[in-house]
């Protein structure tokens, strides 16, 4: 009896503990934003090598202006595109899978828990 409540209450805790990690962790996204500074940027909305991303959750693909994008992402924002949780989550673990011919030379960011803290950092850019 006190086996099955000591398991049911360790089950509960991990359960709750799920939803934390998934939210992502800003300050470690902001660390791990560090490998897409080179061509991104979230504090003036200015274009670098890559588009801002300032404001990029909740906004179209292929949307900021005055930036190049490659046909392939300006048919994605076409398609109806917006970038929010699960659309960066597919796109930040492997860019040239989720949008074939796009211009990102990254190769994307291979561990969950960097991926849901960069978006987490990413939403703190409005």
């Amino acid at each position: 009896m006190f086996r099955t409540i000591g398991f049911t209450a360790l089950a509960a805790i991990a359960l709750l503990a799920v939803p934390a990690h998934a939210e992502g962790d800003a300050a470690a996204g902001e660390k791990v934003f560090a490998k897409c500074k080179a061509c991104h940027e979230v504090e003036k909305g200015v274009n670098k090598v890559g588009p801002t991303l300032k404001g990029v959750v909740g906004r179209a693909a292929g949307a900021v202006p005055d930036y190049k994008y490659s046909e392939a992402m300006l048919a994605k924002g076409a398609e109806g595109l917006v970038w929010d949780e699960a659309s960066l989550t597919g796109y930040l673990a492997d860019p040239k899978g989720f949008i074939p011919k796009n211009k990102m030379a990254f190769a994307g960011l291979k561990k969950p828990d960097e991926i849901a803290n960069v978006i987490a950092y990413l939403k703190g850019h409005p």
